[in-house]
């Protein structure tokens, strides 16, 4: 059986995420309080005790779940469970992230200072109101592509994220989105809604965030992953850390291809998909893709017992 280690992006934060972890594994509590040092405030505090409004917003949000994913994920290496058992990594969009540290190539600490400069130069982007984001149940792609495409009209509208065989999420100008949301319906979509965030994310607007990470990302050291990393861009592997590099500041305004990733994890042999971290929207999916394979959620203490147990 070969496994891929999975981490979620933004969407699945929630209150108390990660805190049943840092209360059984030392381990899993000095991530969180790396992720405080390096960003010089109680993030942890707001992850557990919080209000989910705050907690949402993107800045916070990002090195939050990078924080609960690699608690998840030192809490399976202090029980002996390592990259080892792993053949790729991979994350959704901000999960990218969480997968690269979790293999090493990024400090904990470079990658929550990271998340948090990626957040803030997301929301910066574009102006609160001008951008929005639906998403598209029930079109494949293709479909989902040509109303973007239909909707347009001058203004931005694309495919952000390619997530399973009927559900895509479409990103832009709000006016253009809105247009896109009937322009759905007509084709035949089952729902099509705005999303609640704050930020029309992976799409051509995001462009001066992208030149904000690219000044980032040549700030910090950056080592060879550990296991290859299934680029949300390339939906193939990459292990080269200038590709990596150039790779996640193309995923700012890039589409992020889960379904295509997962199918081309699948073809390679990988019948498993560990979701390490919040929340179970990506297993959702990969079931939804990889109909063969099973899938692991390990972000609690009882997570890794099922894992120990089964073993």
């Amino acid at each position: 059986m070969s496994n891929a280690f999975v981490f979620p992006g933004q969407g699945a934060q929630t209150i108390g995420m990660g805190k049943a972890l840092a209360e059984v594994y030392p381990a899993a509590r000095a991530v969180f309080d790396e992720v405080d040092e390096a960003l010089g405030e109680k993030l942890s505090a707001l992850i557990w005790d919080g209000d989910i409004e705050t907690l949402t917003l993107t800045e916070n949000a990002q090195p939050a779940l990078m924080a609960t994913s690699l608690a998840a994920m030192r809490a399976l290496q202090a029980e002996g469970i390592g990259l080892d058992q792993a053949t790729f990594v991979a994350g959704h969009s901000l999960g990218e992230y969480s997968a690269l540290a979790a293999a090493g190539t990024f400090t904990i600490a470079d990658t929550a200072r990271l998340l948090r400069t990626r957040g803030k130069a997301m929301q910066q982007a574009v102006p609160v109101g001008e951008g929005a984001m639906a998403a598209v149940l029930g079109l494949d792609f293709d479909a989902a592509e040509k109303v973007a495409e239909e909707a347009a009209q001058g203004d931005v509208c694309q495919v952000a994220n390619e997530n399973d065989p009927a559900q895509n999420v479409l990103s832009g100008s709000k006016s253009a989105v809105e247009r896109a949301i009937d322009l759905a319906k007509a084709a035949g979509a089952k729902r099509a809604l705005l999303l609640p965030v704050s930020a029309p994310f992976h799409c051509s607007l995001m462009a001066p965030a992208a030149a904000e990470m690219a000044r980032a990302l040549d700030d910090v050291d950056m080592q060879r992953p550990q296991v290859p990393l299934v680029s949300n861009v390339l939906a193939a592997s990459v292990s080269d850390t200038s590709a990596i590099r150039s790779l996640l500041v193309d995923q700012v305004t890039g589409q992020v291809r889960w379904k295509t990733s997962v199918e081309w994890m699948a073809e390679q042999g990988v019948t498993a998909f560990w979701e390490i971290g919040a929340g179970k929207a990506l297993s959702g999916m990969i079931r939804r893709i990889a109909k063969e394979s099973t899938q692991r959620n390990i972000g609690a203490p009882d997570d890794i017992r099922a894992v120990l147990d089964a073993a």
